[in-house]
């Protein structure tokens, strides 16, 4: 090219040409935006402008050399580790931008994906995994190839309303990709029993399987669509240990198969990936080997190893005051001899277990998939109902449950924000989800029974029979409780005070139960009014600022951020006992690590079943065995070892009773904490104010003055000592003086 000298290019700014060059730099501009670098398209979009101004035989060589610069320029800033002369078949090979919504996830990105390759996906959540492989599903990437090119498959757990009455080859054949290639019910039979499945399996309803079993199912219909991409959702959600590494061997096994994988699991990235494609400020980088390798290359990543609570932080509420638990290994719930089968079961899945929890409890309940974890946990929390044996729990204490389908609890308000389903889901003064409960619903008998007349005697000593329309009120007395009830054609005031264990007697215990939990959850929410602003508070202790919980429906949330809303609604109540099924399905390593540092230090007890062994090992110390044999099995427990209180090392058990909190108006109300114990002679010192103050014919005031004869003090101790007939223990024993020596 020849080189223009500085004489001539001030002549040729002075002759107005510097319109014509400004043209044709924002038509390369646009041409550079939009990644088309192909010199034929470039020559017939500049060139005209710039022969204006250039001579025309020289146009093409300044277009050429222009598009040469720009295309390095743009290669330069793709941060791709992989090979452009790496070997295999290129299934895809395309330039996109992905948004959800106004929100940019991924901005002029580079993708390659070779055949029988495994790719992880990684990313803190939120950045757009699960919805950039949702996308490539649904054929919403620009530049991927067609469904009628490359097959892909969408792996998760996806059991539609209408399939719940579908056995296993019914559901698989129902699948639109298996029924186009027209699988035969033989051939899906076969593939299934191949996978592990049992042919007792395979005729039951899809419901009656396991969490596992049924992403196994998930896995082997995907295997039987014949797709040439399969994208891997979290494929070790609720798989145990076995299964994992059947599914690890399975993976590495299809060298015809692309796998591009979206797990938390660091041991199965490490054991599976042969690259990892990363989520960098809304770029796809692609590095070669998998995650440790990736560490290696990115240090920065390491936090994909560790569970720490650097990034980010879950605070979990205090547990409320509980009625004569003074000691953190007291129990506060208790299976005796439970046994449970399903109806039409030959055998039952839990026989004479016998656990119980404590505000220190840390227990993992672990077993292979199917053995009856999910079962046992549902029964000790009142979603199942046993078919013998005892279960009791403390009549204050509240349960937060996190379902093994976290999802299933937030999946009918999906239109819903965060804080408005909290806020939906404890309006009435309880959670709502407690009246779904299978010990909440009546059996006709027992309403029968209820229905019956009940013998009462008045205060005038008249006997009558009544039948009870509702109770209303509850009252301590002594070590136990009285209830108030309103009998059926009686006004409001003819009510009557009747004890628990009558009530019991005659069939209510279903309906006490009923008011004891509503009790325990008024008192969960009366120091925490139910406000906006106060939900949006607790969804930030659980890493959801305000605006994903306040300003986002939870449809548009990502796995992760759900469960995070589902564990933030559990614990609103400020639970006693924290029930986790498969608490880290979904959740990055930041959000694991959050969990094991607020399990740590949550004040309550802890019950979790977990295929995590990492997390598991961070936050338990007691075992629940459920080894599909009928039987629990429990080690390093304290109550059955006989240690706790009795062992010297007993944790008393501290409730803070929140000072000040403000109501829905936004007032500040003040709340009293215990009285304080006084000594003698500061209570003389008020009586001696107050009689002062009334010879005066002053007011008193205050409060401190008027309540001074029920203060907690050495008048008192010295009452009680005198009533049981024991010396005064605030009076100090004087010695007699030794009588004094006459002098000689």
């Amino acid at each position: 090219m020849t080189k223009i000298s500085e004489a001539d290019n001030e002549a040729y700014l002075a002759s107005g040409a510097g319109v014509f060059t400004d043209y044709c730099a924002s038509l390369c501009t646009v041409a550079i935006l939009s990644k088309n670098f192909d010199k034929a398209d470039w020559t017939k979009l500049v060139c005209p402008y710039l022969e204006a101004i250039v001579d025309k035989s020289a146009t093409e060589e300044v277009v050429g050399a222009t598009l040469t610069k720009a295309h390095a320029a743009h290669e330069a800033k793709k941060k791709v580790y992989v090979a452009d002369d790496e070997e295999g078949e290129d299934l895809c090979n395309c330039d996109f931008s992905l948004a959800y919504g106004a929100m940019i996830l991924i901005n002029n990105a580079t993708m390659r994906l070779k055949r029988g390759k495994r790719y992880g996906l990684c990313g803190h959540n939120g950045c757009g995994k699960s919805t950039l492989m949702k996308a490539i599903a649904n054929d919403q990437v620009e530049g991927f190839p067609s469904p009628s090119e490359v097959r892909t498959k969408y792996v998760e757990h996806d059991i539609q309303s209408d399939q719940t009455e579908m056995n296993t080859i019914e559901f698989v054949l129902d699948d639109s990709q298996v029924a186009e290639l027209k699988t035969t019910e033989n051939t899906v039979r076969t593939t299934l029993l191949d996978l592990g499945f049992t042919e007792k399996m395979l005729k039951a309803p899809i419901t009656q399987l396991s969490g596992g079993w049924k992403m196994k199912l998930a896995l082997g219909r995907a295997v039987m669509s014949k797709a040439d991409i399969l994208l891997l959702d979290e494929p070790t959600n609720h798989l145990d240990v076995v299964n994992v590494a059947w599914l690890e061997n399975y993976l590495c096994s299809m060298d015809h198969v692309t796998s591009m994988i979206v797990s938390h699991d660091s041991g199965f990235l490490d054991h599976v990936c042969t690259h990892i494609i990363h989520f960098e400020t809304r770029k796809l980088v692609t590095y070669r080997g998998n995650l440790t390798e990736f560490v290696k290359q990115c240090p920065a990543a390491k936090k994909y190893y560790e569970l720490s609570d650097d990034e980010l932080k879950f605070i979990f509420p205090a547990p409320g005051f509980l009625e004569g638990v003074k000691n953190k290994d007291k129990a506060i719930v208790k299976c005796t001899n439970v046994s449970f089968g399903y109806p039409g079961a030959d055998e039952q899945i839990i026989q004479n277990a016998t656990i119980q929890v404590s505000l220190s409890s840390r227990v993992a309940c672990l077993g292979p998939n199917g053995a009856g974890k999910s079962t046992f946990i549902s029964l000790m929390t009142g979603n199942l109902e046993p078919n013998s044996g005892l279960v009791w729990k403390h009549q204050n204490m509240r349960f937060a449950y996190v379902a093994q389908h976290a999802f299933h609890h937030i999946e009918q308000h999906l239109n819903k924000t965060p804080n408005e389903y909290i806020q939906w889901r404890y309006q009435s003064g309880e959670d709502k989800e407690n009246l779904t409960k299978v010990t909440a619903q009546y059996t006709e008998a027992e309403e029968k029974q209820m229905k019956e007349k009940i013998q009462v005697t008045n205060e005038d000593g008249v006997v009558e029979k009544l039948v009870m329309d509702k109770i209303i009120g509850r009252r301590q007395k002594k070590s136990t409780y009285e209830y108030e009830v309103v009998w059926d054609g009686r006004s409001m005031d003819s009510t009557t005070w009747m004890a628990r264990d009558k009530l019991e007697k005659l069939g209510f215990t279903k309906y006490l139960n009923r008011i004891d939990e509503r009790e325990a959850a008024r008192a969960g929410l009366y120091a925490r009014p139910l406000t906006q602003k106060n939900v949006e508070k607790h969804l930030e202790d659980f890493g959801l600022d305000r605006e994903f919980g306040s300003h986002n429906r939870i449809f548009g949330l990502s796995g992760g951020q759900k469960v995070k809303v589902v564990l933030a609604a559990a614990m609103w109540s400020q639970p006693h006992v924290l029930v986790m099924d498969e608490p880290t399905n979904y959740l990055d390593r930041d959000a694991l690590g959050a969990l094991a540092k607020a399990t740590f230090a949550f004040e309550g007890g802890i019950v979790m079943i977990t295929h995590n062994s990492e997390f598991c090992t961070a936050c338990c110390t007691e075992t629940w065995a459920v080894t599909g044999n009928n039987r629990v099995d429990v080690t390093g427990n304290k109550w059955q070892a006989g240690r706790g209180a009795a062992s010297g090392g007993e944790k008393v058990a501290e409730f803070k009773m929140e000072e000040e909190v403000k109501d829905a108006l936004g007032n500040t109300l003040k709340f009293k904490g215990p009285k304080k114990v006084l000594s003698r002679k500061e209570i003389k010192d008020k009586a001696k104010r107050r009689k002062a103050y009334l010879e005066r014919g002053e007011d008193l005031s205050s409060d401190s003055d008027w309540e001074l004869d029920v203060y907690i003090g050495a008048e008192k101790a010295a009452a009680l000592a005198a009533a049981k007939g024991l010396p005064d223990p605030t009076k100090k024993v004087k010695k007699e003086k030794a009588p004094k020596k006459e002098k000689a």
